[in-house]
């Protein structure tokens, strides 16, 4: 018998493709998993769909579960939920998160997926990814009770930020972007709005991830004296212009890098990464997440979403893919071979 399956593939930068798989014969300690969703990271998949990935960068942005290499073609993505249709007793018929691509179907170590909490609806746990870099960043910022924080970038991760700092006692959370229609979202998410040029300053901490120098600068012109931007944008193969002069050195501001990668050296002793997102998927359960699931497409739509989503012409904020009938494979569904 063959199992088959569909995946996303970038064919070459600027052009993607459905391709069949043929996927391996579990072992005993694998998983087959039906995929009931993903979700498309705009900002690390605008770069790679694009061909944007410094050469200085393949080892560090390459997925758990890619195949081939940087530029292309390449199968990338990270953001996927579905069922354990084959496995060990502990997880078989379980709904599950997994660090893979945009497939229909997928067999992987039974280490490599997390159930996801009962509480937590499998649409929603799309975004456990991104909650997950949402709580290293907080584990890097170390934000206090009382703190005067904006979080300049409305996009997924920002507004993961601000949700989560919503709920830190005594904290003034300020989600700022260029576009006045994120404040709608911001308002679902228990975050005050701002443009950039009505936001308040003093800020003890800043968290950037517009992704764009502006917003940097904007950042750093918005912190308190000693304050700190934790920088959470990634700019792929694109220079940006810091400004270290003015009063940057006499006000002795800080920024500060986070990396989703590895978990911060003060959680390290006692955190693993399958701790860190084992939080972040508990997190879910709260359902103000939902704002920022704001467009889902099929499975078959993505060749020509990307496009999109790279360009800007898509404006959603997490671009949910749903594979309903894709999951099934079409022809050879039934695991006999075609």
């Amino acid at each position: 018998m063959r199992r088959e399956a569909r995946a996303f593939w970038l064919r070459s930068p600027g052009e993607g493709e459905i391709r069949p798989v043929a996927l391996p014969p579990p072992g005993a300690g694998d998983v087959v998993v039906r995929t009931l969703y993903s979700a498309v990271s705009r900002g690390s998949e605008s770069l790679v769909f694009s061909g944007r990935v410094p050469e200085s960068q393949y080892g560090v942005m390459r997925a758990p579960f890619q195949e081939g290499d940087f530029p292309a073609p390449v199968k990338y993505g990270y953001l996927n939920v579905g069922v354990v249709e084959e496995g060990p007793p502990e997880v078989a018929g379980r709904t599950v998160f997994c660090l893979y691509p945009h497939q229909t179907r997928y067999v992987v170590p039974a280490g490599a997926v997390t159930p996801v909490p009962d509480a937590v609806p499998p649409a929603r746990a799309v975004l456990a990814g991104t909650v997950e870099t949402a709580v290293n960043a907080l584990w890097d910022a170390a934000p206090l009770v009382g703190d005067r924080v904006a979080v300049v970038g409305a996009g997924m991760v920002g507004c993961c930020v601000a949700r989560l700092l919503a709920g830190f006692p005594g904290v003034r959370v300020q989600l700022v972007d260029t576009d006045p229609a994120r404040s709608s979202v911001a308002a679902d998410l228990g975050a005050a709005f701002a443009t950039p040029e009505g936001a308040e300053g003093e800020c003890d901490l800043v968290v950037h991830a517009s992704a764009t120098a502006d917003g940097l600068t904007r950042s750093l012109e918005l912190l308190a004296p000693e304050g700190t931007v934790i920088e959470l944008s990634w700019y792929g193969d694109q220079r940006v212009s810091v400004p270290l002069g003015e009063s940057f050195h006499s006000r002795r501001l800080t920024v500060r890098g986070s990396q989703v990668g590895s978990v911060p050296p003060l959680r390290r002793a006692h955190r693993s990464l399958a701790d860190r997102l084992s939080l972040a998927l508990d997190l879910l359960a709260d359902p103000a997440f939902d704002a920022l699931v704001t467009g889902e497409y099929p499975f078959e739509e993505l060749p020509r979403l990307l496009p999109r989503v790279a360009d800007g012409t898509s404006p959603a904020l997490c671009q949910r893919i749903a594979y309903g009938s894709a999951a099934n494979d079409g022809p050879g569904a039934d695991d006999s071979g075609v």
